[in-house]
């Protein structure tokens, strides 16, 4: 059965290793009859949430208008939101960060959203699987919170610079991903 995927990146390396997982996982998507929606968080204008709790009264996921509000109603739609970012600094990264806290306003709108697979993708430059719990802890926390659930993880160590994820498994394990879905 083909579902809406959401896919939201939080890198600004084009050519990065989390980017290489990205497209691994969108073509096997699309080969799967999926129909997907990327947005790259760190190519748009996405600002924190102000926590002003006027979610959805002005006709729009976010009062103060910024491209949040041209993903909204896609995640709205969506079975399944696929996350992919890099760890920086241990944990999530700023162009991503916002994304996900203006989630809160599909909450305090009162939308119904329970029941969406959700996904991570990451990786990091350290060789320590741990290093990645900055980003999968809240992300796991959130999507429970939402009452999504968690249809798979792809958790890459030991990739910095471009092209080293090519000397791992991560773009095979970001493909299989699609079938979890």
């Amino acid at each position: 059965m083909s579902k809406k995927i959401v896919v939201i990146t939080g890198s600004p390396r084009k050519s990065g290793n989390s980017f290489a997982m990205t497209e691994a996982f969108i073509q096997a998507a699309e080969a799967k009859g999926h129909q997907v929606t990327r947005f790259d968080a760190a190519m748009k204008n996405v600002g924190g949430c102000r926590a002003c709790e006027t979610c959805f009264k002005t006709g729009k996921a976010c009062s103060f208008d910024d491209d949040f509000n041209t993903l909204a109603p896609a995640i709205l739609e969506a079975d399944a939101v696929v996350f992919t970012m890099p760890v920086y600094w241990y944990s999530i990264p700023a162009q991503i960060k916002g994304v996900i806290d203006k989630l809160f306003s599909l909450v305090v709108g009162g939308k119904d959203i329970a029941g969406k697979a959700c996904a991570l993708i990451t990786c990091c430059e350290e060789d320590d699987l741990s290093v990645m719990d900055g980003v999968r802890i809240p992300l796991e926390r959130s999507a429970a919170l939402l009452k999504w659930h968690m249809a798979g993880e792809v958790l890459i160590p030991g990739v910095l610079n471009v092209g080293d994820i090519e000397k791992t498994d991560g773009c095979r394990q970001a493909a299989a991903l699609a079938d979890k879905i």
